[in-house]
């Protein structure tokens, strides 16, 4: 087992102010510890108890998680043998970390509503949103990258998805031109340090990492918070969610679009009985923040699962365009057909 000191010297003691002692010891443990196959059930093709009375017999066995029914880890065999069973080639199963499930849920789409998923590939969130939504309604998908939209589509296919429609590859922080205020919820999970997947083991998990690193995605995420912000309508919610520890890009990123759409955004207490969590840090390098910030999450990482941040936003006042757009432009989104 890798000692976590392996990790950057500027990461740990950032941490080490972070994390409270009593939790300290657990989360630099996390990155030495190699993480169970963890799924979730398709259940637009089947359901979670006929699922696993499948499994069990083909000599997996599966443990319930308690806050969401339809996520299983996986405690007997193995992942590569779990995707060459028939139920993963039919996309009854979907392989996707536990925390990584949070922001879908605390969205809490419905079935007929119109959704946006914001940095969307390769489609974990999106094509348990579909779930979520029973496929009734519609979901539009974007992300910039072509090759992670391939990835998103074939998910979407092997899923079964049907009422998603995807946008040509772009970026997402110009999305809100030619939807504003369209979509009756929001789904940021934006890309990130990725701080929560470090491993101490596997330097490629955190070879990336520079003192710096934090500051230039803080400044990626706002665009696109913005963009969601001004996508999304009147009465709507929005999470916005990480997979890293950073304050710069979680408390920080939601303490600026508080104080530019503060009079427009309500921040909403979690009521979700989620793994363990801390709030939202009171403030951070002597900046005080909002004492909304304080209703954010951040998910504890521990044998079974991987940090994460997430925070759940109602618009309550319209946001006006903040600069002239001449019209609707002429991208189409794509309809998907699965």
């Amino acid at each position: 087992m890798a000692s976590p000191s392996r990790l950057p010297q500027a990461f740990l003691q950032k941490l080490n102010r972070l994390i409270p002692p009593v939790f300290l010891e657990k989360t630099l443990k996390s990155f030495s510890q190699e993480k169970p196959c963890t799924f979730r059930v398709n259940s637009l093709k089947v359901s979670s108890r006929s699922l696993k009375e499948r499994l069990e017999p083909e000599g997996f066995k599966v443990e319930n998680i308690l806050w969401y029914r339809d996520a299983f880890i996986l405690r007997k065999g193995a992942q590569k043998d779990l995707e060459k069973t028939d139920m993963y080639e039919k996309g009854e199963i979907y392989i996707q970390g536990l925390s990584s499930m949070i922001p879908a849920l605390l969205l809490d789409p419905q079935p007929g509503e119109k959704i946006l998923d914001l940095a969307a590939a390769p489609g974990s969130k999106t094509t348990q949103l579909t779930c979520l939504m029973n496929n009734q309604g519609s979901l539009t998908a974007n992300d910039e990258n072509p090759i992670r939209l391939e990835k998103l589509k074939a998910n979407l296919d092997r899923q079964g998805a049907l009422n998603v429609k995807l946008l040509p590859p772009g970026d997402g922080g110009m999305v809100w031109k030619n939807r504003h205020e369209t979509f009756d919820r929001v789904l940021l999970d934006a890309p990130c340090s990725a701080e929560g997947r470090f491993r101490s083991d596997i330097h490629s998990t955190y070879g990336y990492w520079k003192e710096d690193t934090n500051r230039k995605m803080a400044k990626l995420q706002r665009r696109l918070l913005k963009s969601a912000v001004l996508s999304l309508k009147v009465g709507g919610t929005l999470v916005y969610s990480t997979c890293t520890f950073s304050p710069e890009e979680n408390e920080g990123v939601l303490q600026w679009a508080l104080e530019n759409y503060g009079d427009a955004l309500a921040v909403e207490k979690i009521s979700l009985p989620l793994p363990p969590f801390l709030p939202g840090l009171p403030g951070w390098e002597g900046l005080k923040f909002d004492p909304q910030v304080g209703h954010s999450v951040r998910i504890l990482p521990g044998p079974d699962i991987e940090g994460f941040f997430a925070v759940r936003m109602i618009k309550i006042k319209s946001v006006d365009i903040p600069e002239p757009w001449p019209g609707t432009g002429t991208s189409k989104e794509i309809p998907h057909e699965a």
